[in-house]
């Protein structure tokens, strides 16, 4: 397979994520629509990665995608703990729409 499909899919996944950032007004839907375009950008760099010359493709991007896997989790679990406090104190996990107009 070709390594611009790995590419394509990754900018598609940027593309739907941020789409659901920025459409979405619950706060569960807007955590999950970040890790999307987290997941599309993990896999971009895994694409890069095997443009390399030669049989081995480059480790640093690989590194760079582990880490950024650990840190995608841990700020999924703090956004989620925000979440819930959000709920608890409002009531309600939405983003209020400006009701002055």
């Amino acid at each position: 397979m070709s390594i611009d499909l790995y590419l394509f899919a990754g900018a598609a996944l940027f593309a739907i994520g941020f789409h659901g950032v920025i459409a979405q007004s619950h706060l569960l839907k807007g955590i999950l629509a970040v890790n999307i375009m987290g997941n599309g950008v993990f896999l971009v760099y895994i694409a890069i990665a095997l443009r390399t010359p030669g049989p081995i493709p480059d480790p640093i991007p690989h590194a760079m995608v582990l880490t950024g896997i650990v840190v995608s989790v841990c700020a999924t679990g703090l956004a989620l703990a925000l979440t819930d406090r959000v709920q608890q104190s409002y009531g309600k996990a939405e983003i209020a729409e400006d009701e002055a107009e």
